[in-house]
């Protein structure tokens, strides 16, 4: 560690300077001195949730402000996430053998491939007691379920951290119930406070790491397994159905080319999944905050918004409540 570093290092987990000194190592492309840094907090006393919350999770959120911003770009956001998968690995390997009971199985949404997060929660509830299997990103649910009846742990971590990916969250939690197994969740895909966690069947929600620890301990492995809540009716299925269909027709209806056809295109899939989510769990704002993002995200094509929504309205005309939450996004919410 530098001697900038360790001037630049408080004595408490919550101390900024820590999170400056890391931002400088991802900034600078140096995984050996993020590496050294995050062992020296180690050594001197800090915890594992310490460096890998206070520190990493916190380093890489503001990383993601940068892009989002455009003050960095995706190279940029690549390397310094490996830097930080890195640190996270050399973290976990200055972790002992789990002393504790229980063994809890961490997986990321099918689709999902933000997976340093979950590494982080899989890391601090190791170094909890607990034995953890990392199946790591973009997990399918019958291998899932096939490790699950292999294995029998006592419960499901699952990482979802784009709520358009929340239908395929509620199959991989009913896939998990059905062999008995609950499931905790984790990630912003499942809404402020998991506002939307029970309603495709989660055992309970955490926001950190440090909650997963908590809700197993709380739980003490036990949560609901069966069948998930109903929801209200099938729409969200009729709307998937004709998902190809539908973004096809409405994209090709905007006529677009060059540089702008494929960011649309997947924006305008997207937007329909966020769409069938929010028919899943019965909350428009699923769409509109999904929305609202979408137009700041896309920045100068963010202009197609609007005529993506007209463009779904004309085409589910047959879906009330598809078309309820539609206009609702259109007006802001």
């Amino acid at each position: 560690m530098t001697g900038e570093d360790a001037t630049a290092l408080g004595k408490t987990a919550s101390d900024p300077g820590a999170v400056a000194a890391y931002l400088d190592h991802l900034d600078r492309v140096d995984p050996e001195g993020a590496v050294r840094l995050a062992l020296d907090l180690l050594d001197r006393g800090w915890s594992v949730a310490d460096v890998l919350v206070d520190v990493v999770a916190v380093a890489q959120r503001e990383i993601g402000r940068r892009w989002l911003a455009g003050r960095w770009s995706v190279v940029q956001e690549h390397a310094a996430t490996h830097v930080s998968e890195q640190v996270v690995a050399a973290v976990g390997r200055r972790t002992g053998r789990p002393t504790g009971p229980g063994h809890v199985v961490m997986a990321c949404v099918e689709g999902e491939w933000h997976a340093l997060a979950a590494r982080i929660v899989a890391e601090v509830v190791r170094a909890s007691g607990r034995r953890v299997t990392f199946l790591g990103a973009s997990v399918p649910p019958r291998h899932l379920v096939s490790y699950l009846h292999q294995t029998g742990p006592d419960a499901v971590l699952l990482s979802c951290v784009q709520s358009t990916r929340l239908i395929r969250a509620a199959r991989m939690i009913a896939a998990c119930r059905a062999a008995d197994v609950p499931v905790m969740a984790g990630g912003p895909g499942f809404g402020a406070e998991g506002r939307w966690a029970t309603a495709v069947g989660a055992a309970a929600w955490g926001a950190s790491a440090r909650d997963a620890v908590r809700l197993l301990d709380r739980h003490d492995h036990r949560g609901p397994t069966g069948e998930p809540p109903a929801p209200a009716d099938d729409e969200h299925v009729a709307v998937l159905r004709r998902r190809r269909d539908v973004v096809q027709g409405v994209t090709g209806a905007l006529g677009l080319a060059g540089g702008d056809a494929e960011p649309v295109a997947h924006a305008a899939a997207q937007m329909l999944d966020a769409l069938a989510a929010a028919l899943l769990v019965g909350d428009p704002e699923l769409l509109t905050g999904f929305v609202r993002w979408q137009r700041e995200a896309l920045g100068d094509r963010g202009r197609l918004v609007e005529p993506l929504l007209t463009g779904y309205t004309t085409a589910l005309i047959d879906h009330p409540r598809a078309l309820r939450y539609l206009r609702l996004a259109r007006s802001g919410g």
